[in-house]
This record gives C-alpha cells, structure tokens and sequence, in this order.
C-alpha cells in the first residue's frame, strides 16, 4: 500500500497479526529486504516494512531537505499513527537504525522498544561529521556520475559486505538486483540528507533513552561490534547480542537465528 505524508508518498508493506512492529531497512535497501525476517515474525507481530525516503518505490524528492533524518522519523511516527500504531516496537538495520534511534530520541513516548542491527548513534565529534560528509557527498557525485549499476557494483564490494558472498548465489543475485531498483536520485540525495555526516550525534541522548533496546551485531563486522560495546555501557535498559561468524547484515545471513533473537527480546517487553 502507499501512504502520503506531508505530500510524500511511501510504500508500506503490512504483514502478521499482533503487536506492531517497524521495519526499517539500510542504504540501498527497500522493505523486500525484511521478507526472511517477516517469516520469523508474521505469528505474533504486524509487520509493518516501509520503503524509506529515496528508496525502492517511495518518493524520490529533488531537495535535500527532504531526507534529513529528523523529518524521515516525523514521516515514521505520521505513519504509523496513520496506521493506527500510536505506541509501536521499532527495529532497524545500518541506515534504518540509524533513523529508528532517531525516532527514539525524537518521540521516545511512541517506541515501546527499539532493536538496533549494526547501527550507529553517528559520529562524535564536528569534525568527524563534516569529513564524513565530505565522503558522503563524493559518493553521491559518483552515483550521478557514473549511474546506479556502476555504484551497485562498488557498493558491493565494500569489505563491509564481504561475507555476503558466502551465500547461496540465488541470494546474491536477488540482493543485487533489489538494489539496482533505486534511483539516481533518491540514492545521492539520501547520502546528502541522511548520511551519517549529515546526521545529529546522539551519543550523549542514550543515557536517556527510557525504553528496552536490543544491540544486535555479528562477530565478523568489527567496526560496529565497537560501536555496539560502547553503546551497551552508556544505554540504562540494553542488551547485546553478537552472532559468531555473521558480518553487517545478520537478517542476510541468518535470518532464522536473527528472527529467533528478536522474538525473544520481543516477548519480554
């Protein structure tokens, strides 16, 4: 289905029965990426997957301002209260964490949890953001530049995602044509808007972060078992889970594992 919000039109996808969850999937993604995961999920919660701003089939607006991580969490609480969700679990894969500890931070009365796979409360310092911006924008200059199957390619072959290539090739195939479903468009303009340089650094907001949070991480991805280490001491209500073996995306990898970890954290809160 599609919902307009504020004349931004998203595509939601809405699965299973029970308690409310949103899915929010990472850069390149779309709510596709969630299917595996919903499998897990669909018994015992409403799945609700959205296509994020600039990805798969939402809008793909021209300005920049459009793709700020604040205004994309205003758009997921409108959406879900449009739903009929006022008080919602939230989860998030990488970019989507990112946006899901946003709407934590920004509308903490509407999480009533919040599940963070290989995600980030951005960078510390200004300095830190504004390099991380500059990279930002270079990319977004090399996807109109070179076009989306040229950057898929690149994008794939980040070490980030080497371990992906341990799946079956069906996978792979499915993976990468999902992504060669964006847009020029909605690709550079989300590096722009709601690149981890362009976004607020909530690091100092987690002590104050009242709800349950699960950290999710996989043993192969050091840079983000890092970063989940120092979240789990600075947030008052989390736990850690580390996947031995798994790399960035752990709902790819093993999404019966991953499904197995969510409910359970699910069920106690």
């Amino acid at each position: 289905m599609e919902i307009i919000i504020q004349k931004r039109r998203y595509y939601v996808e809405v699965s299973g029965e029970g308690a409310p969850l949103l899915l929010l999937h990472g850069f390149t993604g779309s709510s596709e990426t969630w299917k595996e995961t919903i499998t897990h999920l669909k018994r015992d919660y409403t799945c609700i997957a959205v296509d994020i701003i600039g990805h798969g089939k939402s809008s793909c607006p021209l300005e920049k301002e459009a793709y700020s991580i604040e205004l994309a969490a205003e758009d997921m609480k409108a959406l879900m209260k449009e739903l009929g969700h006022p008080r919602f679990h939230v989860m998030g894969y990488s970019m989507g964490g990112r946006l899901a500890l946003t709407l934590a931070v920004l509308f903490p009365k509407s999480v009533q949890s919040l599940l963070l796979e290989s995600a980030s409360p951005g960078l510390k310092t200004p300095e830190e953001r504004q390099a991380r911006e500059r990279s930002d924008e270079a990319l977004a200059e090399r996807i109109e530049r070179e076009g989306i199957e040229s950057f898929v390619d690149y994008w794939q072959r980040l070490p980030l995602f080497a371990t992906q290539n341990n799946l079956p090739q069906w996978k792979q195939q499915a993976i990468y044509q999902q992504r060669l479903r964006n847009s020029v468009i909605g690709l550079s303009r989300s590096l722009r808007g709601m690149g981890t340089g362009s976004q607020p650094s909530w690091w100092e907001v987690l002590p104050m972060l009242p709800m349950p949070v699960l950290l999710v991480t996989g043993t192969e991805d050091v840079k983000f078992t890092k970063i989940a280490s120092e979240m789990a001491q600075l947030l008052p209500s989390a736990i850690w889970k580390e996947i031995k073996g798994a790399g960035h995306a752990i709902h790819v990898e093993d999404s019966e594992k991953f499904g197995t970890i969510i409910k359970e954290f699910l069920s106690h809160t």
